[in-house]
């Protein structure tokens, strides 16, 4: 009788935790950290607006209208009959706002708002690709260093430690101007005219792609290594080694599973990084190839008329500032939740 009392009383909290998996329990600890999960919806709001750009804007990124130059936002938009089916909302619920500038037009007559919203591709697409290039990279590099250990370790760590003294910024500079430069001379043969016509399809993305993923994995493979160097000599690795499973599958099956957590916080955190390094670099001119919009670009386009057109400025710069500081929380609420000293504690 007493044994089926004790069987029908609740599983206290540290039993219940038994039965979780840590990734449970990090989802459960990241969903009580509010801020990050505000993050992590407007992120995914975003991601949903960059994919339906069209359906989120009256009209194209490079559709021009000579009428209204630099009209303050929510004023009239003068338009033609002829020029309605410009609208993407023409002949829907939506068309009133095909006649509205909710945030005001550029020196050209573009809608801003749908310059806006189309520019949430480049800073997700950057966002997603370079980050994903650079884990890759350093997350390989790094646990191949490691594992290896002795004299292969020593040389693979001294060429990070060469790239280290490199200036990044400077040399992603330098990068961008060559391949400009390349692009103005006519370049078209040979694998570099396929990579330059590719660019031009993209809108010069894929230059921005190469230029930050390539060159931001050396404090991955860092991390990495010192993740690899703290497992490495754990019970289940020797027990695969035992078992004679190959090098290979020990690194792929048994380490970078172990490791990959760290390593995705670290790489969410510099996502702000790398979206206002492409900032810096559309507005000194060397980032996307115009039209194509990018919210640097768009602020050097605004920032000498700021005292007569704010808007031109404060739009695409508020939302460069919201998206980063959404990966910032998210970032965040994910350390904290992956950290088990810091579980419990809010």
């Amino acid at each position: 009788m007493a044994e089926s009392v004790a069987l029908d009383q609740p599983l206290d909290e540290s039993t219940a935790r038994k039965g979780r998996s840590p990734g449970q329990d990090a989802w459960r600890e990241f969903r009580r950290n509010r801020i990050g999960v505000a993050g992590l919806i407007f992120i995914i709001f975003i991601i949903l607006v960059a994919i339906f750009a069209p359906l989120m804007s009256p009209y194209g990124y490079a559709t021009q209208n000579n009428l209204n130059s630099r009209a303050k936002p929510m004023t009239a938009y003068t338009i033609t009959t002829d020029y309605l089916p410009n609208c993407h909302w023409a002949g829907t619920p939506l068309e009133w706002g095909c006649t509205i500038f909710f945030t005001g037009s550029d020196a050209l007559g573009r809608d801003l708002w749908s310059r806006t919203v189309y520019g949430t591709r480049v800073s997700i697409s950057i966002a997603l690709v370079a980050s994903t290039v650079s884990l890759l990279i350093g997350s390989i590099y790094g646990t191949v260093s490691g594992y290896a250990g002795g004299r292969i370790d020593n040389f693979m760590m001294r060429i990070v430690d060469f790239l280290y003294a490199v200036p990044i910024l400077p040399l992603i500079i330098l990068m961008q101007v060559y391949f400009k430069a390349l692009a103005r001379q006519g370049v078209r043969e040979g694998l570099t005219g396929a990579i330059i016509e590719l660019n031009q399809q993209m809108g010069g993305m894929l230059f921005l792609f190469i230029a930050l993923g390539a060159l931001n994995w050396i404090g991955m493979s860092r991390m990495a290594r010192g993740q690899v160097l703290s497992y490495k000599n754990k019970e289940f690795i020797e027990a695969a080694h035992m078992i004679g499973a190959s090098n290979s599958r020990i690194i792929f099956r048994h380490l970078m599973p172990n490791i990959l957590g760290p390593l995705l916080i670290a790489e969410t955190l510099a996502i702000p990084g790398y979206i206002f390094t492409e900032a810096v670099l559309s507005f000194i001119g060397l980032g996307v190839n115009p039209p194509t919009p990018s919210w640097g670009q768009m602020i050097s386009e605004g920032y000498q008329g700021l005292r007569s057109n704010p808007h031109l400025v404060l739009v695409p710069g508020a939302a460069l500032t919201i998206l980063t500081l959404a990966f910032n929380f998210m970032g965040d609420g994910l350390r904290d939740a992956f950290d088990p000293k810091l579980r419990g504690r809010k």
